[in-house]
């Protein structure tokens, strides 16, 4: 018994010794300059090797930690995201939002925000923050002004927002994935508090960016060549989108994973616009970020088989069993706190493992799905790492700052902690009063369990 025991913590303390130095790696990215899918790669490379050589992980077992559910359904997002860019009509949005703002920047950073937020809701935030980062950038200097508010508050608000949604968010698809959390149920108990935080969001902006927002913009009339080039592809697009919405909510019934309805929907689009060339539209997927999802989920695959994530759960189950609703809070706030500093993917997919194990042991733990979503959702804008979403802006304007010789217009390390942290405290403080308050609807039991 006792050397069974041996192994079983050899094995747990490699499998956490592989998972610290790969989020390690994945954090201090600025630093070292090697891309986080490449750490997450060797990482998962690492465990499934050491893994078979001491016998608790294998190939098999590898294949079989990925959410596929999670990885399809963000790839035909992606797909048909890039089937709609071209048509000129996220632009032609951006665009009258800009002129109907009419050089008052505290509106045009609510219209912007706003149409972020919608979008973010259906077709997550890091596809979002793709659309708009770029046409954030040549509306600003249209108009003159830094585009340095309206891009932090793109970000921000697509962490917000995407929170709301089983499809949201990366993190949501997870947890839903995990959890059999269907649309409807994600979107009735999420969607207050989060309408909530997005308004706290926008008056914390406006407070932050007080001087930035004080400028008098110059008011330019686009050329009318901005507008929507192919009608028919985005006219075509919104309607499927649509459908999709309503598959969405009727997915339970149907039998459908969410990723079966982003692939019919997918499906259809390429039948609609047969006559274009698909090639260019599958090359515009990001692979780089979808491979880091099956990277990570190999990654906490392993130390799960390791029991590791067993043994940690061990001293959470205490505190859960004694009382969950100071538990929940705990978590949401641990969660945030963590996701600013790793990435709120990273740690989502290490804890789910962990609150599974304590469902498996008859406790009831539906309010911590939700205290988990918060906090990882919320805690995404703690930080220029917290989210995917953050990263994308953050290289923007890096990107920005070198073309244009200007250094101001770089989002810092430094510049996200004075602008953005506060935002993730002033939204976890109003979720958690909202939490609080109305524990009793987020405790209870999914429908079907």
């Amino acid at each position: 018994m006792e050397h069974v025991d041996l192994i079983f913590g050899a094995n747990m303390k490699v499998s956490a010794i592989i998972l610290i130095i790969t989020f390690i790696g994945i954090f201090t990215e600025e630093l070292h300059h090697i891309h986080r899918t490449k750490i997450a790669l060797l990482g998962s490379a690492a465990m499934v090797g050491i893994g078979q050589l001491m016998g608790f992980y294998n190939p098999d077992m590898a294949l079989e930690a990925i959410d596929w559910n999670v990885v399809l359904l963000l790839g035909a997002m992606m797909t048909i995201v890039a089937i709609m860019i071209p048509t000129g009509g996220f632009q032609a949005m951006a665009y009258w939002i800009a002129e109907f703002s009419k050089g008052r920047l505290f509106l045009l950073l609510v219209l912007m925000g706003t149409a972020v937020t919608g979008i973010s809701l259906l077709l997550d935030n890091v596809t979002t923050v793709i659309i708009f980062g770029p046409l954030i950038v040549l509306i600003c200097q249209a108009l003159r002004v830094s585009p340095i508010p309206f891009l932090l508050a793109a970000a921000l608000l697509s962490d917000t927002g995407g929170v709301a949604t089983l499809v949201g968010d990366p993190p949501n698809l997870m947890i839903g994935s995990a959890a059999g959390i269907d649309f409807n149920t994600f979107f009735l108990r999420m969607g207050g508090i989060v309408f909530v935080a997005w308004v706290v969001t926008l008056f914390t902006l406006k407070f932050i960016f007080r001087k930035e927002l004080s400028v008098k913009a110059f008011v330019p009339k686009f050329a009318k060549e901005s507008l929507i080039k192919d009608k028919k592809t985005w006219y075509s697009a919104l309607a499927v989108l649509g459908m999709m919405v309503v598959l969405f909510i009727m997915h339970t019934a149907l039998h459908w994973e969410a990723w079966v309805v982003a692939a019919f929907g997918l499906t259809v689009l390429l039948a609609l616009t047969h006559k274009e060339n698909p090639d260019s539209h599958f090359a515009e997927v990001e692979l780089s970020l979808l491979l880091f999802f099956v990277a990570l989920f190999v990654l906490v695959g392993g130390v799960e088989s390791s029991e590791f994530l067993a043994y940690l759960g061990g001293f959470i189950q205490p505190f859960v069993e004694k009382d969950m609703l100071i538990a929940c809070v705990v978590l949401m706030w641990a969660a945030a706190v963590m996701s600013a500093a790793i990435d709120n993917i990273p740690f989502t997919a290490a804890m789910i493992p962990i609150i599974l194990g304590m469902e498996s042991q008859g406790i009831p733990v539906t309010p911590l799905w939700w205290a988990l979503a918060i906090g990882v959702g919320m805690g995404g804008n703690g930080s220029h790492l917290g989210s995917t979403a953050n990263v994308f802006i953050v290289t923007l304007t890096e990107r920005l700052a070198i073309k244009e010789n200007d250094p101001s217009l770089r989002i810092t390390p430094l510049m996200w902690i004075k602008k953005g942290t506060p935002v993730m405290f002033a939204t976890l403080v109003v979720s958690t009063i909202g939490f609080v308050t109305f524990f009793e609807f987020f405790a209870e039991p999914l429908p079907g369990k």
